[in-house]
């Protein structure tokens, strides 16, 4: 048995009137109950007080050419239709307190009468289901002066039913992940699904974005795609703006960012409008937000909030609306332990967090990435580069080994693939250019490795933590950290590190015993890998 039908819909205080001869124009309201094949079981017919008696004489019509259906007036008045947030506000009213019963009844919302702003506002209620409907279009006869039934069309807003539509959307959302990989097909399911969920909040939200990751694992690259992303949706309309921290320090700092007054110190000839200010509508990319001192960071706390900060030496506050993206390769939270990072401002730029894994952690994707920088290197020369197929093979075959460190990440291989194709006979990277460049990346990690304990354990701590530990100890910490770096996981250095222990069966759980050696130290594998 069929559930009852039922239609919501405004009175048209115009066509609905049929003033006189109402019997030989279209009405639409009473047309709506005219249809042999589409049966009204109830009308909820929504009018302002001045059209009451309009409401009563439809009510009265309909009930002559359909005693079937039973009409239910609601009054709803607006102060001015043609207010979107008002009309908005009262509709979504309307429709919280409507006991809408989807298992007993099938609705309807007839869009054909009514205000454009009303007609509107039933197309955003029902696509949020607020309001668990269809769309109902009515049409008139050929004439519209002439009576009758006229036609009608349903319109369902669900668009998973459309698979055309559903498809279109699919290749869509698979384009922008894709352009915001650079086109790389990347094969880390982790990283992919990373990617996704940046797409969607790009396309959504104006939050600041904090990208996280050791330096030189995209986090720049990434920042400005989401930047041309967001362009392209049309969502900014201002510049990609870009600044390392690490290069600005003290009043400089302040003026780079926040712009400065004439006179505001020796040398300040003229007004400088800052980075803050040039990035207006648009958006601001921090990278290693990390380094900025601790006034600065108010200062840009108050930017994102309240979009107003004041100039160096200005007595005028300054404007400027734009999302932020932030990058760091610290771990910001053991920095507000130690009093180096404001805690209000990381809970602010918390709310969307990505970590980008090293490249040593997506070995399954250094190929593709290989094709990447060779088209760069093509782009940028003027002329092809490529491998021979043997060369080509063992490249890869130390590129993804445990031999290679990447400790620069896709920097590294970006200028690993710059140095073969520059020094290659006609472009041609040939297995003795690999032999060479595979030899000169090993010197260069196993330098980058060797420096000295203390160089690299301030890394983690500071001039008076790191008296407290033993020398003994921080030979034997810093030993442990390199092996650490020039593995993919925590198994895979704890394998590393006790070998013998696992051979002669004294070893049960190698990732264990490697974790609570760092937590001696008050250390995890993320702030020793990450760093």
């Amino acid at each position: 048995m069929a559930r009852p039908r039922v239609v919501i819909g405004f009175l048209g205080t115009t066509m609905d009137a049929g003033k006189d001869n109402r019997w030989e124009r279209w009405r639409p309201t009473v047309a709506l109950c005219q249809h042999e094949d589409f049966l009204v079981d109830r009308l909820e017919l929504l009018h302002d007080d001045h059209a009451a008696s309009l409401a009563e004489r439809v009510a009265r019509d309909i009930a002559q050419v359909s005693p079937e259906t039973k009409v239910r007036a609601h009054i709803l008045n607006f102060s001015d239709p043609w207010d979107f947030q008002e009309v908005y506000g009262a509709m979504r009213d309307f429709a919280d307190a409507f006991p809408f019963d989807t298992e007993k009844e099938d609705y309807l919302v007839n869009i054909t009468t009514g205000t454009h702003v009303a007609q509107i506002c039933w197309f955003l209620l029902v696509e949020a289901h607020y309001v668990p409907a269809k769309i109902l279009q009515l049409t008139p006869p050929k004439r519209w002066r002439d009576g009758g039934a006229g036609k009608y069309d349903i319109i369902d807003l669900d668009l998973a039913r459309y698979d055309k539509i559903a498809t279109r959307f699919a290749a869509e959302k698979a384009e922008a992940t894709s352009f915001l990989k650079s086109g790389i097909s990347t094969r880390n399911e982790a990283f992919n699904r990373m990617i996704e969920r940046i797409e969607q909040v790009a396309a959504l939200s104006k939050a600041p974005l904090l990208l996280t990751g050791p330096t030189g694992a995209g986090k720049s690259r990434l920042a400005s795609r989401i930047y041309e992303l967001k362009k392209t949706r049309h969502r900014l309309r201002g510049p990609f703006v870009e600044v390392n921290c690490a290069t600005l320090r003290g009043d400089g700092a302040m003026s780079a960012l926040f712009g400065h007054a004439k006179g505001a110190f020796t040398g300040a000839l003229a007004d400088r409008p800052g980075l803050l200010r040039k990035a207006d509508g648009g958006i601001l990319f921090l990278d290693e937000i990390g380094e900025l001192g601790l006034d600065e960071q108010a200062m840009i706390l108050r930017a994102i909030e309240e979009k107003r900060f004041l100039p160096l030496g200005a007595d005028k506050e300054a404007m400027s609306d734009f999302q932020l993206i932030v990058g760091t390769n610290r771990d910001l939270s053991l920095d507000v332990a130690k009093g180096k990072f404001r805690e209000d401002l990381l809970a602010r730029l918390d709310l969307w967090t990505f970590e980008l894994p090293a490249l040593k952690d997506r070995r399954e994707d250094i190929e593709p990435n290989l094709d990447f920088e060779l088209t760069r290197f093509s782009e940028r020369e003027g002329a092809r580069a490529t491998f021979n197929r043997e060369a080509r093979e063992r490249y890869l075959a130390f590129a993804r080994s445990d031999r290679a460190l990447w400790r620069g990440n896709f920097r590294d291989l970006g200028a690993s693939v710059t140095r073969m194709a520059t020094l290659a006979p006609a472009r041609r990277i040939t297995e003795d250019i690999v032999v060479e460049e595979i030899a000169r990346l090993e010197r260069s990690w196993s330098r980058g490795g060797a420096e000295g304990p203390e160089a690299l354990l301030r890394q983690f701590f500071d001039e008076d933590a790191l008296a407290g530990v033993d020398l003994f100890d921080r030979v034997q910490l810093a030993a442990v950290v390199r092996v650490c770096r020039a593995h993919s996981s925590l198994s895979a250095a704890g394998r590393a590190l006790f070998s013998a222990s696992r051979a002669q069966r004294s070893s049960v759980n190698d990732a264990d015993r490697l974790r609570k050696y760092l937590a001696r130290f008050e250390l995890d594998w993320k702030a020793i890998t990450t760093t």
